[in-house]
């Protein structure tokens, strides 16, 4: 039995999938579902007794001992999170509460749970926290990916949020010896992927004729992993990380934000073509307020310890997750609700023109 938080996520749903498509382990999944949790994503699990679903909050210190102590679960995967740069500005408060303090809980129940446990078992447990490379800060254009040596430089409330958790999971390790394991991927993409996010931003906007929002310049880079190869890095890094590590999981692919858009209109160009270009929707807006210039992971201490590599090109990934979400409008209507459009109009609309 695993625990897994944030499960109901883009990232933690696509993981709980893998994770049982491909072996029969069980997963007890703990999501508040909030407004990027969805247990639709998880649709075709219903009646699966393997399949757990607990719906509560990391911060909920009682019901997170309970489950660990009910269950007694030989790992914790950590995928809850809030995770999008642009809310954090406008409301940092929340990724403080869920990111720093709901992790800290979770290593303290986790810590307190692994105490309890008999030698074999305390040798087999591990604490993996699921992180970002932007905690990394920013690159110029001629600097050297990140390596899991790069201090840290966060640069945003949520990229600070998430930092300060990393550096608690280090301390426990540390400090009391409990088996963590960390991982920082670069910018995922993929299917049930909530709509505030550039890649199906771009595809459910340009669907509906609305205007394509590109910050700045869109000369900002990024280094792009479909999720499904994030989430085999992650169950690598489980099944054979050394504890107190950490791990960059990349997807050697950078491309700057109007590359990946103009990527994206002609891909719907020829999948479902409409009276005028997509491209034609692109609109300039103003940009992020310390939008960081440049991400790009260096992976190689994943290939060469673990033996993984990405699966999946950039290009490939991409055609693939376009269809996905023309083949599943129903989802996407689901997620763009009132107060999803509410969201959208403070942070696009009301920016401007760049």
């Amino acid at each position: 039995m695993i625990l897994v938080t944030g499960g109901a996520g883009f990232i933690g749903s696509n993981f709980v999938l893998q994770w049982l498509a491909a072996q029969d382990e069980p997963v007890v999944n703990l999501d508040k579902l909030t407004y990027a949790g969805n247990l639709r994503n998880l649709d075709q699990l219903r009646g699966d007794a393997r399949h757990v679903f607990v719906r509560g909050d990391i911060d909920d210190a009682e019901l997170v001992a309970r489950l660990l102590r009910e269950h007694q679960p030989r790992a914790v995967l950590n995928f809850a999170a809030e995770s999008h740069v642009d809310r954090s500005i406008l409301g940092p408060a929340e990724f403080v509460r869920t990111n720093i303090h709901g992790t800290f809980n979770l290593l303290q129940a986790a810590r307190a749970h692994w105490s309890g446990l008999s030698d074999e078992a305390k040798r087999r447990f591990r604490f993996l926290q699921v992180s970002t490379d932007e905690v990394y800060g920013s690159l110029a254009a001629g600097d050297a990916p990140f390596r899991e040596t790069t201090a840290y430089a966060p640069n945003s409330p949520y990229a600070a949020s998430k930092a300060a958790a990393d550096h608690m999971v280090r301390a426990y390790h540390h400090t009391y010896g409990l088996p963590t394991l960390t991982t920082n991927c670069s910018n995922n993409y993929g299917p049930f992927q909530f709509p505030e996010k550039l890649i199906p931003l771009v595809i459910l906007n340009a669907l509906a004729g609305k205007a394509i929002p590109v910050y700045g310049d869109g000369k900002n880079v990024r280094d792009w992993l479909h999720v499904d190869d994030h989430c085999g890095g992650v169950r690598k890094v489980l099944e054979a990380g050394r504890p107190g590590e950490v791990y960059n999981i990349g997807g050697s692919s950078e491309k700057n934000n109007l590359e990946v858009v103009q990527t994206l209109c002609a891909v719907l160009d020829e999948l479902r073509p409409a009276a005028k270009p997509y491209a034609s929707l692109i609109t300039y807006v103003k940009d992020r307020p310390g939008h960081d210039r440049r991400y790009a992971i260096d992976a190689s201490k994943m290939r060469r310890e673990l033996g993984w590599q990405p699966a999946e090109n950039f290009a490939g990934g991409l055609r693939r997750t376009v269809s996905w979400y023309l083949a599943h409008a129903e989802w996407a209507l689901s997620v763009t609700s009132g107060e999803y459009q509410k969201w959208v109009s403070a942070n696009y609309q009301e920016r401007g023109a760049a």
